[in-house]
């Protein structure tokens, strides 16, 4: 990768900086701040090949190795459009859950950004007739008919129970069975659910940072995974490619 100048902003948005990549591809990576990783105490031995360097004690990606493997990632995810697969976005660090909401919709795939959701993929059965419930009391509540059936009070207990299942299910009520793959930012942060889909042989495809074992997942980008803009940057690219 081209030599960097850098700020002093250990995960800066796009931080600005004298000289930037000549590559328009590279330069909006750059602005994105997918090149910042975590403090060198803390990288995982194994993501030292997409390293570049250090600046303020900062581990910095090489960006041409990102893009290679965001590439990667990217014709994977076409693929599994074409072949009309089921994907699950996954992110719920507070600072992006209404970014993976928004890549849900626009995709109209499936998505948890609250909480992993612990049996999701390895007690599929079980977390679906949950799910199934929820639709049935939300459409109740919705169509009046629970006011025949139950007390004030009682309707009161319904709505809090139906904030909460609102809150966990909402992004995978359209997910009918186990997924193809799931696109996971932060595999390290979702632990739960990498561990889930490794049990199932379901195929993941990860942002991690420094801190990540790269192993973790079979499609890896190597970048930012905690700055908004880094994961504008990337969402961005997985939302486009299963639309077009």
């Amino acid at each position: 990768m081209a030599e960097l100048e850098l700020d002093e902003k250990e995960q800066g948005e796009g931080a600005a900086a004298p000289s930037l990549p000549v590559d328009p591809e590279l330069e909006a990576m750059f602005k994105a701040g997918l090149h910042f990783g975590y403090s060198q105490t803390r990288r995982h031995p194994k993501m030292e090949p997409y390293l570049f360097g250090m600046r303020n004690n900062v581990e910095i990606f090489d960006l041409e190795k990102t893009r290679v493997k965001l590439n990667e990632a990217i014709s994977y995810i076409k693929e599994l459009k074409n072949k009309n697969k089921v994907m699950v976005i996954v992110g719920t660090k507070p600072q992006i859950q209404d970014l993976v909401q928004k890549a849900g919709g626009e995709t109209g795939l499936p998505y948890v950004s609250r909480r992993w959701i612990g049996g999701l993929l390895t007690n599929f059965d079980i977390i679906r007739k949950r799910i199934d419930h929820f639709e049935s009391l939300k459409q109740q509540r919705t169509s009046g008919t629970l006011e025949g059936k139950y007390t004030k009070k009682e309707i009161n207990d319904i709505d809090k129970d139906l904030i909460k299942l609102e809150a966990n299910f909402s992004g995978v009520v359209q997910l009918r069975k186990l997924p193809d793959a799931l696109f996971i930012i932060d595999p390290k942060e979702e632990s739960t659910a990498l561990r889930e889909a490794k049990r199932l042989d379901i195929p993941v495809i990860a942002l991690a940072s420094s801190d990540a074992d790269p192993e973790s997942a079979g499609y890896l980008i190597p970048g930012n995974d905690s700055a908004r803009a880094s994961v504008v940057y990337i969402l961005d690219k997985v939302v486009g490619a299963w639309k077009n």
